[in-house]
């Protein structure tokens, strides 16, 4: 059986704003930094992992090295097909800023965005190649949001119709001769001592 533990990146600025990051780079906050602490503090007292991977974009590659520093387990390699979903002309922009500019329908327009379909098969792709790669093996990583809640509804739409990712949950897939389940899904208890 191979482990797959899927962590969102800590907490950004643009979060708190509730501005569209997608493929901009942008670095962690404190709290952020001290989401990351949290979760490697959890994985250390837990289950070990063998090897971790992160999204090329700094505030995944961020956590994923507050992580690494806590349980002993560098970066192995950065894969772009981890990062966030490319928002084009929307990134940088708050809800209420895509109201005034866009109008209400503003999700039906081409904004120069990614489609949902390329996040999720370009997850998937990335799942079933590390699976093939390191089959058996505990695999950490760190990506985003809606690159990780599009691969999970395309890789297990009978259990996730719609899905929301908290900054630095954890989500456990296992993958055993062809055939994938979740274990734990957006969990968050390392997290209670925080306020974001």
């Amino acid at each position: 059986m191979t482990t797959i533990g899927l962590i969102r990146h800590g907490i950004t600025e643009w979060n708190v704003l509730g501005k569209a990051q997608g493929s901009t780079d942008i670095p962690l906050n404190e709290t952020g930094r001290q989401q990351a602490l949290e979760m490697g503090e959890r994985l250390f007292h837990e289950e070990k992992w063998d090897l971790m991977i992160s999204s090329d974009l700094m505030r995944a590659k961020e956590t994923a090295m507050i992580i690494g520093n806590r349980i002993n387990l560098p970066i192995l390699h950065v894969d772009e097909r981890i990062r966030e979903i490319s928002c084009g002309e929307v990134e940088g922009t708050t809800e209420e800023q895509h109201l005034s500019r866009w109008g209400q329908n503003w999700r039906e327009l081409e904004l120069g965005g990614e489609r949902p379909q390329e996040v999720s098969e370009r997850g998937v792709d990335f799942l079933h190649d590390i699976t093939k790669t390191y089959s058996g093996k505990r695999i950490l990583v760190v990506s985003h949001g809606a690159c990780i809640g599009l691969t999970l509804q395309r890789l297990l739409p009978e259990r996730f119709h719609e899905t929301y990712i908290d900054n630095t949950s954890i989500t456990i897939l296992k993958h055993t001769e062809e055939e994938w389940g979740c274990l734990l899904y957006n969990c968050t208890q390392h997290l209670k001592s925080i306020e974001v």
